[in-house]
Formats: structure tokens, sequence, C-alpha cells
């Protein structure tokens, strides 16, 4: 358990988000360790080095410190990376911290569990240490004097950003790699493509964000505002602008999973190449971007055509990520044109299967197939398990526990992220002071007394929770500020729930968390990050009439 028994040196900030899995003094006491022109690092094993750059890259920004390389004397930081740590504190992502005397030592039982030492070690200089530039006119920074063994709970610490609905520029992906590393989550799940856009450059098929990139209106709210914001909204990321994300994040021991969607949530697509639709019961020429929110009717065809597309998207897909999990959607697939459709219907004679929901099922297998020949793992929401589940897929349980269960008790892994608990584009407050009061209502606390792991699983079934993802779409969160506003100090909360070895949602100490956060929200203002306040919305954020209150007889979950 998390071990808080005083705070060393008024002033300098020591409390840790997320908790590590034990802090206590460190055995020499002291006063704790100065930082100062003098200090230089040190490096032994591989990947250390690379630490070391980041190190001096963020840290040395910060403090205007050169901390060059050091050797085995004075004053410096010591980065090493031992071989057996990862079994003796259970994770291949754990490390050990101690701050005594002249020097800092952070082992790590990898470069990755080296790095959350040193994101560790950031946080103990305290929020200045953030920054990008020195503010401060100090040249000596110091660390307490203590110890630290920490190891992560979940090997999948997830945040989905949904840069379909709304584009997030590259830099703002790079910035949000930066937001998640301070928190030591370490997968990026990028929602690329939807009905309202298609976000990825594919080569070979260049009217994908020729055309489907860009629509030519945006509804402004949730689906029952009647506002438009009648102006175009797109963008897309380059090939290389995705190998320089995949390569930041990289770096940051973060792994980018690509969703490319299929077979629903494909309209944008079928804009761009109206043969993949089913246009033998729909007028595919001329649909557009979709510039509406919700469910949308048209799907792909289930054609040879459409397969031999998607595999060509996927093969460039597979050039830029290197994760060994691509996500392909399969969620809220609405069957009617299938129903109506006489090739759809005569694929389903053809392959002989039961219905509609089968066919699903063999899409979902065909890429399955596919993906699993090419050493990688498909991932999809938990509608693929509909006409029976996927051999080697992975399930991501949105739609509550159900699925999650469903899949890890038929021996398939599984992601947490149940809308109920960790959508952070709903509501924080049940009030009307909300910018757009969506959703479940689900406070700081909320998700921080959220459990990844379903108490009906036994222990054998619970190995198959690989981890837990918060979830961040975009209809209603339309730039860079919203969703920071959407995602902190939730976030923060969330990290907290997939890094640290907590006790069950009742025993929880959110009041020990909310001490902490008082602290972390220095360091959420040094990075920039425009968080929903401790206590609401600012005035400046409350919007009067259909944006500010829910819309009556509407859906929870619009």
């Amino acid at each position: 358990m998390p071990e808080y028994p005083y705070s060393l040196h008024p002033g300098l900030d020591v409390h840790l988000v997320p908790a590590p899995t034990r802090m206590s003094p460190s055995i020499g006491g002291g006063t704790g360790h100065v930082i100062d022109e003098d200090t230089g690092i040190e490096t032994t094993g591989p990947g250390s080095e690379r630490v070391a750059r980041w190190l001096r890259a963020a840290v040395g920004a910060a403090t205007g410190l050169p901390l060059p390389p050091a050797g085995g004397n004075g004053n410096r930081v010591v980065l090493r990376v031992v071989p057996g740590l990862g079994e003796e504190l259970g994770s291949p992502e754990a490390y050990r911290f101690t701050a005594d005397g002249h020097l800092v030592v952070i082992d790590g039982a990898s470069e990755a569990g080296l790095f959350w030492g040193a994101q560790t070690f950031r946080q103990l200089l305290g929020p200045e240490a953030f920054r990008r530039a020195p503010v401060t006119g100090k040249r000596r920074w110091e660390v307490p004097a203590v110890a630290i063994q920490d190891a992560p709970r979940f090997r999948w610490r997830g945040l989905l950003l949904d840069v379909a609905r709304h584009f997030m520029p590259k830099d703002g992906v790079l910035r949000y790699l930066d937001l998640m590393a301070a928190h030591k989550l370490n997968v990026l799940h990028l929602h690329l493509t939807d009905d309202q856009g298609w976000r990825l450059e594919i080569k070979r098929h260049p009217r994908l964000t020729e055309v489907g990139s860009w629509r030519a209106r945006t509804r402004f709210g949730h689906r029952a505002s009647p506002l438009w914001e009648e102006k175009p909204h797109g963008g897309f990321y380059t090939q290389d602008d995705i190998r320089e994300i995949v390569a930041y994040a990289a770096e940051r021991h973060v792994t980018v999973v690509p969703e490319i969607d299929v077979p629903g949530h494909s309209q944008a697509a079928i804009a761009a190449y109206p043969e993949l639709g089913n246009s033998d019961v729909v007028d595919t020429a001329s649909l557009t971007v979709w510039d509406d929110w919700g469910i949308n009717p048209n799907v792909l065809a289930p054609t040879d055509t459409t397969l031999r597309f998607y595999e060509g998207v996927f093969e460039e897909v597979l050039e830029l990520f290197p994760s060994p999990f691509v996500h392909i959607g399969g969620d809220e697939c609405p069957k009617d044109q299938w129903r109506r459709s006489p090739a759809a219907q005569a694929r389903i004679k053809e392959l002989g299967l039961a219905d509609e929901d089968e066919l699903q099922a063999w899409f979902v297998r065909h890429f399955d197939t596919w993906l699993t020949a090419r050493g990688r793992r498909l991932v999809g929401w938990d509608e693929i398990l509909e006409g029976g589940l996927a051999d080697g897929a992975t399930v991501s349980s949105w739609r509550g526990y159900a699925g999650g269960i469903t899949a890890a008790r038929a021996g398939h892994d599984v992601v947490m992220c149940p809308e109920q608990q960790v959508y952070l584009d709903h509501r924080q407050d049940g009030g009307a002071d909300e910018p757009v009061p969506i959703g479940y209502v689900r406070t700081l606390e909320d998700v921080y007394r959220f459990e990844p792991i379903p108490p009906q699983l036994t222990p054998e079934e619970a190995r198959h929770v690989l981890g837990t993802q918060a979830n961040v779409w975009t209809e209603v969160t339309e730039d860079q500020g919203r969703v920071d506003y959407q995602a902190f100090p939730r976030l923060a909360a969330f990290a907290e729930v997939a890094w640290s070895a907590l006790p069950g949602p009742a025993e929880r100490d959110f009041a020990d968390f909310e001490r902490r956060m008082a602290a972390h929200y220095r360091r959420l203002d040094a990075l920039g990050v425009a968080y929903r306040p401790p206590t609401g919305p600012l005035p400046w954020q409350r919007r009067p009439g259909v944006l500010g209150r829910p819309i009556e007889g509407a859906p929870p979950n619009v």
C-alpha cells in the first residue's frame, strides 16, 4: 500500500501522482539531495542514455542546468537498468528510487521502468520542473531524502483521443503524449477514422484525405442541439506526421494503437469511394462527409472490393504503426442496409451464415486472420462479440462490464473502458453549469473509485484484463482547451487507478488523493493544462441556453 508518513521540506512538493507502491524516508536520512550546476548524470545499462537524454531536455530546460555526463564521483543522478529488478518488484516497468546525500539513484527493471522513475524524479523537483524554460533565478534544486519502490498494476494504461470528430493538429497530439508520460500512461489509442472525417494519409487511396478529411459544416453541441458551425472543418496527418508521432511516443514509452473503423462509422470513406458502400440500396455517390453526430446508417458493403480496399489501407497502417495491436472498431454497425441489400443477402447465403450479425462477425474474422498472419493482434469494441467472437481478438469493453466479462471468460484479452465510468467527454457535475452536459455524471471521485476488474471474474479470468483506458470522444470537445477541460483533472485520477496498487473502490482514500492533487494542480498549471477547476466551472465557462442545460426529453447519453 502507498505510504505517506510525513512531508519533507515545506514548500517542496513531495506528493506524487500516481501514488507509488511504497515511499519512505531514505535509509541515510539527511535533508535531501541538491541538484545544481555541478550535478551530472551517470548511465548504466541498455537504454539508460536515452532516458538521460530525455531528462536533460525536460528537466534541463526547466532548471537551466546542463546535467552533463558524469563519472563515478561527485554530485550526480545515477540511471541504471538493473536485470532482475522486474522479477523482484513484479513488473518489467518497475523502478526503485533513492535520494540521499550526494546521490540520486534510479534503478529500472527496463528502459521503460527507468523512464517512469525519471518522471517521479521530475515531480519531486517541484512544479517549476514542468516548465519549458526557467522561471526562477535559483540555481539549486532539492529532491527530498526518500526511498521509493514502484511498479504498475496494469500493463495497458490507455487514453483514447478521438481526432476524427474534431481534428487535433499534430502538435496537440505530441503535447498529449507528454501529458500521458507525466502520468505514467503508456497506450495512446488514436481514433483516426469515422463518419465525420478520415485523418490518415493512405497513398494508394488519396481521396480518403482529399475528400474524406473535410466536412462542410458541424453541429455545435450534442446531437439535440439546433446550433451549427457553418464553416468547413478538417485536417489529416501525413505519413511523416504519423512517423513523428510514433517516434515521439516511443521515446516516452507510449505505444500508439491506430483505429481504422469497419464496417460501421465509415461514411467519410464511402463519400471518398462510393463503391465501398451498399450502392444497390443507397445512392452512395451523393454521400458527403457527415456533419452530424450519432449512429450513421451508411456502412461498408461486405464485398471483395471492400475487403481488398481495406487490406491495402491496413498494409500502409502496419508500415506506420509498430504497435502489436490494431483496432478495427466494429461498433455501432446498423444492419438495415445489409437486410435490404441483395448483394449482402447473397453474401450471407454464399457463406452459410445465419443472419446479419454473423455477417459482421465474418467481416471481423477476416481482418483478425489477416492481421494475425502479419504478426499483429486485432482489437475491437465489444460489438465484435455479436455473431460469435473472432478468434484471437481482444475486446475493448465500452458498454459497461458485460462484454469484457464474456470475453475474459471465453479466454480473450480485454481492455476495460466502460462508458459509465471512464468516458471523459461526459459531464463532471449534475448541475446545469457544465459546458455541454452530456452522458453520465462522473465526478473526480467517481473516476478515482473506478475498478477495472469486475468482481464476477475469477483470478484466472481476471488475468485476461490487460488493463484499462479512458476515452475522450470529441463530438462536443471542439478544440484543445475543451479536451483539456474534460480530461483533467479526471485523467490524473484515472492514471492512479491504472498504475497504483489501490484497495477496493470503497476503501480508497480520496481525501489523500485530493491532498496530493492540491500540489499536482500546480504541475498542471506549469504544463499549461486548461483543467476544470476543482470548485467547478468558472463564470466565463457557464454557457446559457441549449449548451448550458440538458435538453428536455433528450436521452442521457447524447
